[in-house]
């Protein structure tokens, strides 16, 4: 047993043996979990129910990241995900009230689908784009690089916004049109934005201790791709191709995170992008233990436990579905246990909880 904050865990992490299942060098001995992320309703919530902020002091600068740290070694991860800081881009938000159980002060924001902040060439000019360079965007990143303790990685990201940005800076339905009538904007964008992330990739990969890079990029709904295939191939992948290939040559893995029906591209993600795992699975459009059997043998898995399902279904129910999500998916590594899509705070804590349980008991 793992003694972390007081807490007995199962086991202790092994960044190394988290990255030979990533990579699909073979059966882990144990269920590896990974999660895009956990809203910080969800962090608090777990630090305050099982003493994990124990001992830390609230007025240190580097509170959040300790108690971080410690909701992942209690939760069975491996690593902490992290990238640079002061990358957010101005957009066109509205914020609404959260009726969430564990709700977010201030409400949670989203996106204007019709109009963005850069619909002309004059805009364009003078948007106040995020410098990836600044010397303070790398701080986290060093505070971990010496701080973390030795059995944890370092995930880099989230990075790779291709096909968010571009319909969130444009706006949806202003994109949509664009495409239409005078692609050179849209281009300019995405030119734009090539440059900006292969700089943070490039920061990402100066740390010895990033051993993967994860890309996050919705590109699709339940049914489809937001843009066609072809749009996405010309102004998308082609972002994602250079990423990969990035961190490829430093000897690292690149991870994709992408909601939606990506079925039209899924060869192009794997063939073409070359990305070594896919996150995000939702039962409605195809239940992760199917895609094991079509793409296993290419890329690993990552999540796969329906967030809908997570949010309404028995702990009974969670552990069964737990149980065989690893019967199918864990045989030849490939496989890490987690949600669906992220650990919103709108999912009861039991019920994830439960999960996280369940994989560390799981056994052959």
């Amino acid at each position: 047993m793992n003694t972390f904050a007081g807490k007995e865990r199962p086991h202790k992490p092994d960044w190394e043996a988290f990255v030979a299942t990533v990579a699909r060098r073979g059966t882990p001995q144990r269920v590896h979990h990974i999660e895009l992320y956990q809203d910080g309703e969800i962090r608090d919530a777990i630090a305050e129910r099982y003493g994990l902020a124990d001992g830390l002091d609230k007025a240190d600068p580097y509170f959040a990241q300790k108690q971080y740290i410690a909701v992942q070694r209690f939760c069975g991860f491996d690593y902490v995900v992290a990238g640079l800081t002061g990358l957010d881009m101005p957009l066109h938000q509205t914020a609404i009230p959260d009726t969430a159980a564990l709700k977010r002060d201030g409400g949670r924001n989203f996106v204007n689908e019709h109009t963005g902040p850069i619909t002309t060439w004059e805009e364009f000019e003078k948007y106040p784009w995020p410098d990836p360079d600044a010397p303070e965007a790398t701080r986290l990143l060093e505070w971990y690089e010496r701080n973390l303790p030795d059995d944890m990685c370092i995930i880099g990201g989230l990075t790779g916004h291709f096909a968010e940005l571009i319909t969130w800076l444009m706006g949806y339905e202003t994109l949509c049109y664009a495409l239409h009538d005078d692609r050179t904007l849209v281009k300019a964008i995405a030119d734009r934005l090539y440059e900006f992330y292969e700089a943070d990739v490039q920061h990402l990969l100066q740390f010895e201790r990033v051993k993967m890079v994860w890309g996050s990029d919705d590109m699709g709904f339940k049914t489809g791709l937001l843009l066609s295939p072809d749009v996405m191939r010309e102004y998308v992948l082609s972002g994602h191709r250079r990423l990969a290939q990035m961190v490829h040559e430093a000897g690292r893995l690149y991870l994709l995170h992408a909601c939606g029906n990506l079925s039209s591209i899924m060869d192009d993600l794997i063939f073409d992008v070359k990305i070594d795992a896919k996150h995000s699975f939702e039962d409605t459009i195809e239940d992760v233990r199917q895609v094991k059997h079509t793409y296993g043998r290419h890329i690993a898995l990552l999540g796969g436990i329906d967030l809908d399902f997570l949010c309404s279904a028995s702990e009974e129910r969670i552990r069964e579905r737990v149980r065989d999500t690893l019967a199918v998916c864990q045989d030849g590594g490939g496989y890490c246990l987690g949600t669906g899509n992220s650990v919103a705070n709108y999912i009861p804590l039991d019920n994830y909880l439960a999960m996280v349980d369940e994989g560390m008991r799981w056994s052959w």
